[in-house]
């Protein structure tokens, strides 16, 4: 693997997880390699010690004992991969503040300067039933990002699902969405 590339998903993920985006076992991250391979976290892989051995390599058009290995959230990241060309990197995480703001909103429109202006009014996808959410969602996301001009998702009491280009605009983009949250969270107590 390059190690340039896992340099930088190591140092993400470490900025992600000290951030409580990640939990111990919760949450994924992955970069596209070619047009049909990409790399995705491990399952059972604490993400704020990435490296080369947390990582594992994946074919969309070969499937071998490594998708077994693999975080669960792999599929996801497989049908975005397949379906958006240019996602780069993808992560999902459950920051807190946007989790809970998730949970009592369909949308989300930032009052911060940041959040304005960097990102807008986000609608907060509801998954409905939640029994079978995870056979849907490798399917749902995808679509979701393809009727909708943006690169977040964030879904009610699931996380945040991202993706970019450029991981570290991913990144800040996750870290102003989550700042947003919290802002309107410690505004609404004044």
């Amino acid at each position: 693997m390059d190690k340039h590339l896992i340099d930088d998903i190591k140092h993400i993920s470490l900025s992600l997880f000290d951030k409580n985006f990640f939990g111990v076992y919760h949450g994924s991250i992955s970069a596209r390699i070619s047009s049909h391979g990409f790399i995705i976290n491990r399952k059972d892989t604490i993400l704020n010690e990435i490296n080369e051995d947390s990582l594992v390599k994946l074919d969309a058009k070969k499937r071998d004992y490594r998708w077994s290995m693999a975080n669960p959230d792999v599929h996801i990241h497989e049908h975005i991969y397949e379906n958006i060309p240019s996602a780069k990197y993808i992560s999902y995480t459950m920051p807190p503040y946007a989790t809970a703001y998730s949970l009592k909103h369909g949308k989300l429109s930032p009052q911060d300067f940041f959040g304005k202006k960097i990102l807008g009014d986000i609608l907060i996808y509801d998954p409905k039933n939640i029994d079978d959410w995870l056979e849907r969602a490798p399917y749902e996301i995808p679509k979701f990002f393809q009727e909708h001009d943006t690169h977040l998702l964030l879904i009610k009491g699931f996380g945040l699902i991202a993706y970019d280009r450029d991981i570290t605009e991913m990144a800040k983009k996750i870290s102003i969405l989550e700042n947003s949250c919290r802002l309107l969270a410690l505004s609404a107590n004044l």
